[in-house]
């Protein structure tokens, strides 16, 4: 969330920022803006009535010790006249405060001002690339239908239990899921990661405080009854654990890593691009979320993304990186990478990480602050990236390894497996 106070001296350059995520944010500002005039004067005359009645009550207690009840009962018709109007000042605050802050949750965050222009994913930035796109013959298999030939994958058992979206794992293909795992984990902790195994359910508070909520509302599984809702991403409980929460620079940067499923509703998603494994309701991530101070959190973000690169550099996969544009930037970040690799069979680009800078916009809205070295409290810098998550990445490795007498597995992911070829 973007502060008022931010806002309020930043209002031109809010607005043109606001422009590059294709938001107007002009009339949201305005009223905003409106609103705040009020509340702060209110928020005065409260604290001057406050003020006025403690005076007051000084006053009092002296008369009463001086004898002078009379006087004091006189002064004490008055403090109950300022009781009167201080409760009501308050209930008005209140209800501007929260009017207010209906309206700054609907702005995005400001992206960073490196951000490129543009609309679509055709106008992201190409930073880097590597590797090679593996010659196959012409009678390659898509991953789909690797997976039934070698009986690794089952689509249709999974839409006979669940619905499409929701595949079943079985033999070979469930032990590749486990051994990616393992081998994502154990690299984040090598690299001085904290492992965390979070809930997969979270309450409103905490999908507010990363900002899934109100945006993503309708990508989410809601449990009615008891108004929780499954994680879209380890994101979400994880950077909840510093919700409320006063840290010492000393502290940071603070680093974690969990698996977990993660549950995405998908809704409006269809055709070609969604097919087998490319887009599903239910898969498995491993996340790397990191707390940092606000002068060395893009530091922070190009190591997040050179890190999550090796990891498809010891997969033996072609990627890429991309520096999204602010039309295809998310409502929560400030600057975002993406990293892709190819599916030869395909013949296509997969995002499999998105690596992401949110500045102070989560940390606002979860009041998540440290007190630098001064002593002066601060809003702490929030990052997170997939490193990485699983369907894509089987999708590439199955098509882009497949030979004549099998799959073959990566030297790096062979340890953990078990097994070098499914066959």
């Amino acid at each position: 969330m973007l502060s008022i106070h931010y806002i309020r001296e930043n209002t031109t350059e809010v607005v043109e920022r606001l422009k590059l995520k294709n938001f107007n944010a002009t009339q949201i500002i305005d009223t905003i803006l409106s609103i705040d005039i009020k509340r702060r004067e209110t928020k005065k005359n409260l604290e001057d009535i406050l003020a006025k009645s403690n005076s007051l009550a000084k006053e009092i207690g002296i008369l009463f010790q001086s004898g002078k009840a009379n006087e004091a009962n006189i002064l004490k018709s008055e403090t109950t006249e300022l009781k009167q109007q201080s409760k009501e000042l308050t209930e008005v605050l209140d209800l501007l405060e929260k009017e207010q802050n209906q309206l700054l949750i609907t702005l995005p965050n400001l992206p960073h001002s490196s951000v490129p222009i543009g609309k679509t994913p055709e106008d992201n930035i190409l930073i880097y690339s590597e590797g090679s796109i593996p010659q196959l013959s012409d009678d390659c298999l898509a991953h789909w239908d690797l997976a039934t030939k070698y009986n690794i994958i089952d689509f249709e058992l999974g839409n006979k239990i669940t619905g499409s979206g929701f595949p079943v794992y079985k033999g070979k293909g469930a032990k590749l899921q486990r051994a990616l795992i393992n081998f994502f984990l154990d690299n984040a902790i090598n690299n001085g990661f904290t492992e965390i195994q979070p809930p997969l359910m979270v309450n409103e508070a905490s999908g507010y405080g990363t900002g899934q909520l109100p945006d993503k509302e309708g990508q989410m599984y809601h449990v009615t009854l008891d108004n929780l809702y499954l994680i879209p991403t380890a994101e979400v409980p994880i950077t909840n654990l510093y919700r409320d929460v006063m840290l010492k620079a000393d502290q940071l940067p603070i680093k974690n890593v969990a698996y977990s499923q993660c549950f995405r509703r998908e809704a409006g998603s269809y055709g070609k691009d969604v097919r087998g494994l490319n887009r599903l309701h239910q898969f498995d991530k491993v996340e790397i979320v990191q707390l940092q101070t606000p002068e060395r959190s893009y530091e922070t973000l190009e190591e997040m993304k050179d890190y999550v690169a090796s990891l498809l550099r010891q997969l033996e996969l072609p990627f890429r990186i991309l520096k999204l544009c602010g039309g295809d930037m998310s409502f929560t970040s400030a600057l975002t990478y993406d990293l892709e690799v190819y599916s030869t069979a395909q013949q296509k680009w997969l995002e499999v990480s998105s690596v992401s800078n949110f500045e102070t916009f989560q940390s606002n809205r979860m009041k998540l602050r440290y007190k630098d070295n001064e002593g002066k409290n601060k809003a702490v810098h929030t990052l997170n990236g997939s490193a990485l998550a699983l369907p894509r990445i089987v999708a590439a490795l199955l098509e882009n390894n497949q030979t004549p007498e099998g799959i073959k597995i990566p030297k790096a992911l062979q340890a953990y497996t078990g097994f070098e070829i499914i066959n």
